[in-house]
Parts: C-alpha cells; structure tokens; sequence
C-alpha cells in the first residue's frame, strides 16, 4: 500500500519510520508541502494520503483526490472539522483518524497553560534571565478549594477532570453526554459551569452547535478573574470578543495552544514573515495571556501512538475490517 504523507516535519518522519518497522506491507513518500488544491494531484498513483490537523481537505481537494483514484486520507490527528465529509461520501473517498493517541499529553498541556498562566511563568522565566528578581506583579491564586468547570468530557476532557481533582479542586462539568466514569464529577448546565468556575477548560469538538461557544455573551456570564484554557480548537472561541474580555479585565489569565486563523502558523518558523493578521500579536501584547504553538499533543508517547494508528488504519482499510471507533466517513 502506497500513502503520500502531507506536510512532513522531521519529527513526523522520525515516528512514523519507527512505527512502519511493524508493518512492512506500507511504503511512504513524505511531502514538506501540505495537502491543498495545489499539491493533491501530486497523490496520483498513490492509494491514500495522510493530512494533519492543518491541511486543506475541503471539496476542491477531496475531487482531486478522488480524480487521481485515491480512496483513503489517513488523518494523523483527533479533529476532523477540516475536511468536508458530504464530499467525501460523494465521491467515495474513507476518511480515518486517530481519536485516542494520548488524552494525558493534551490534558496536561492544559494544566501547564492554566498553572502557567496563574503564577506568572512567563514573566517571571523572563525577568530572571535579566537578573530581575522582583515578586511584583507575580502574585496567583492556590488552586486547591477553587472550582474547575470542564467542557466537554470526552477522553482528554476526563484526563483534565482527573488532575483537577488531584490539585484538590472541586470539578464540575458540561458535556451532552456525561461520562459515568468520573463519579466525583458534578455534570451541570453551561450556565452554570460559566458562573460558578475559577478555572474554565475548553475540551470539545469543533461544530457548528460550539462555534464561537466563547462569545461575548458567555464571557459575561462567567465569574470575574477567571482562567481560561482552549487547548482544542481556536474557533470555539470568538477571539474579538475575547480581546474585548481581555481589555475588560474580566479575566485573571488565558492559556491558549489554539486560536482563530492560526492555520497558516501551525508548526512553521514565521520570524522573518509580516503575519497576515493581527491577531496573535494582538494576543501575545496582554501580559496575562500564554499562547503555545498547537504543540497540546506533542510528546513521545503521542506522536508513536498516531503513527501506530495511522498505519494500522491503513492496514485495516486495506483488509475491510475498519475500527468504527476511528472512522470519520
């Protein structure tokens, strides 16, 4: 089985050759481009691509695809809000991901943003470097006794609620569907959650019933010198309305490893460049923000465990014996 890998980074490489060792039957061409209108043709010959949380796989690319016979994306990653499903199902193209690689390495990037974001590592990390060592301005809050609302229980949702608890804070949740599995959790309504919460961490799929979940309304609902963590997808959050918050002074600190129109920032060094948007320096200017690049994932154990999906999505594809739990069309 041949794949086109879409926008490969080293370590992509690295993983994925580690991982192939144990399936022999699959050979990989890597590809630093990623997958657009522009590059799918070059997947002609090729039985299935493999895109990212950042690759183009609307309608124009899965035609195209579909055109040069492919009939598998391989989407190394959870998300799925990328790719066009009506036009996949048109045009008969199965599309895979991987929805479990490591729930802990994502949940415990939220919980470094949010403790991060709460005394002050940033400032501070940088004031000592300068032989600064002042307390001023560094004060936070014990987390232990405060109250974490978490949106969204779904597997890193639970690993969240987990450390929570462990941090000593009382844990309430919102969530369509709760997970009886987190019997010291309190499952309410978002209204609830928005004005009962000190630590607010958004863990739920981009859809169009969470777009802009995070807008002026519900930040105006939510307790005053709130933390809040989006660590996954930046369109959850209406970030103009989050600046507004921001100047507002209604938040003690936000932690974001997503953000709106962070597409073409995702994983690529862009010091020489002039941004096409002022958002991000926009949210890097307010001194209580941290903004990480879409690195929530991004740990040893992670990046084996997409491989290792990855592939045996292949494999099983091939062998008509797809894992439904992985299928997203």
């Amino acid at each position: 089985m041949k794949i086109l890998f879409y926008d490969t980074k080293k370590y992509d490489k690295d993983s994925f050759e580690k991982a192939r060792v144990s399936f022999p039957d699959i050979e990989i061409d890597y590809l630093e481009p990623d997958l657009s209108p522009q590059t799918a043709s070059l997947a002609e010959g090729y039985d299935g691509v493999c895109a990212f949380v950042s690759s183009d796989v609307g309608a124009e690319v899965i035609d195209k695809l579909a055109d040069k016979g492919v009939k598998l994306v391989l989407m190394r990653c959870a998300g799925f809000n990328n790719v066009d499903i009506d036009e996949a199902k048109a045009k008969g193209v199965t599309v895979l991901r991987v929805p479990g690689y490591s729930p802990e390495a994502v949940a415990e990037h939220a919980m470094m943003l949010a403790l991060a974001v709460n005394r002050h590592v940033h400032k501070s990390y940088i004031r000592v470097r300068e032989n600064n060592f002042s307390l001023a301005g560094l004060t936070g809050v014990n987390f232990h006794g405060k109250t974490a609302g978490i949106v969204g229980t779904g597997k890193i949702g639970a690993a969240m609620c987990r450390m929570c608890q462990g941090f000593g804070m009382k844990v309430i949740a919102y969530d369509m569907y709760p997970n009886k599995s987190l019997d010291f959790v309190e499952y309410v309504d978002l209204e609830t959650l928005l004005k009962t919460s000190d630590l607010i961490s958004l863990h739920c799929p981009l859809t169009d019933e969470t777009y802009h979940m995070i807008s002026e309304y519900t930040i105006s609902r939510m307790k005053d010198n709130v933390i809040l963590v989006n660590t996954s997808r930046g369109a959850l959050i209406n970030t103009a309305d989050l600046i507004a918050g921001i100047r507002a002074k209604k938040f003690f600190g936000v932690g974001l490893d997503v953000y709106e129109e962070e597409t073409n920032n995702v994983f690529e060094n862009r010091e020489d460049d002039i941004l096409e948007t002022s958002i991000t320096s926009r949210l890097l200017s307010f001194p209580n923000v941290i903004v990480t690049s879409h690195q929530g994932f991004f740990t040893e154990e992670a990046l084996l465990a997409i491989s290792q999906t990855s592939l045996q999505n292949a494999m099983d594809y091939q062998a008509g014996s797809i894992d439904q739990a992985n299928l997203v069309c």
